[in-house]
């Protein structure tokens, strides 16, 4: 559907968007700027979008799924365990809206600093 650029301070990846109700929101409200958090091996920020919970909303996902968190209105990027996982896998405190994937190594988000400026672009349909 679209891809994107998602950068911070010294880094960026790049994602691409499936077709779901979410990413149509999240495409109308680009470009957006906000603080990073992090949460064990998952990044996630704020922005303002007002999204419904998808019917295949999931939980435990691959490494570098670009999520998002509908209770705290969040682009969520887990690329690795975060404290409600077991073992090594991605588990979201939630379930999450899923919107598409990080192209290459998710691994480049641990750079990201809590706090970090993170944009989101988009750089084509």
């Amino acid at each position: 559907m679209a891809r994107l650029r998602i950068a911070w301070n010294g880094g960026e990846v790049t994602a691409h968007l499936r077709d779901t109700t979410t990413s149509r929101q999240l495409l109308a409200i680009l470009p957006c700027r906000a603080a990073a958090q992090t949460w064990g091996e998952e990044i996630y920020f704020e922005l303002p979008l007002i999204a419904a919970l998808e019917s295949d909303a999931q939980q435990v996902v691959e490494p570098g799924t670009v999520c998002f968190w509908v209770e705290g209105g969040s682009l969520a990027l887990p690329f690795g365990p975060t404290p409600a996982s077991r073992g090594q896998e991605c588990r979201l405190v939630t379930r999450c809206n899923v919107l598409g994937q990080v192209e290459g190594d998710p691994r480049r988000l641990k750079a990201v600093k809590p706090g970090a400026s993170m944009s989101v672009e988009l750089l084509s349909l």
